[in-house]
């Protein structure tokens, strides 16, 4: 296992993955599964800028994408808001919000806070 060099910082990333439907969530791996493997290979690629995955799991199961009223979205939240997280990793942009104005409002408070933003499906 490599190790990062002292003088690269710790790069916090935040996981969220979503699932419209609790449909298919008993087979295994399911949807949510696939999401954060994707998320999880990806952060490891970036371990050398200092790259780790936090443990903490933010996946809102029954929730559509166009609201924001989702309880493991307003937990990322407000662990950004308390300073836990420096990166948020999701599969696919529409994971964190299908809608246009939802989606520049959380991009406003990633800014706000300097939280990097990756989606997979946008690389």
């Amino acid at each position: 296992m490599s190790r990062k060099p002292s003088d690269v910082p710790t790069v916090r990333c935040a996981i969220y993955t979503r699932e419209s439907t609790k449909e298919g969530l008993e087979r295994e791996p399911n949807s949510l599964d696939t999401q954060r493997e994707s998320a999880e290979v990806y952060i490891k690629s970036q371990r050398h800028k200092g790259w780790i995955c936090i443990p903490d799991h933010y996946d809102d199961v029954g929730f559509n994408g166009g609201t924001m009223e989702r309880p493991a979205l307003k937990r990322l939240m407000a662990d950004i808001e308390a300073g836990s997280v420096d990166c948020v990793v999701v599969d696919k942009v529409d994971r964190l919000s299908r809608s246009l104005s939802d989606l520049a409002q959380l991009k406003g408070k990633f800014e706000e806070h300097q939280i990097a933003f990756v989606s997979l499906d946008a690389r």
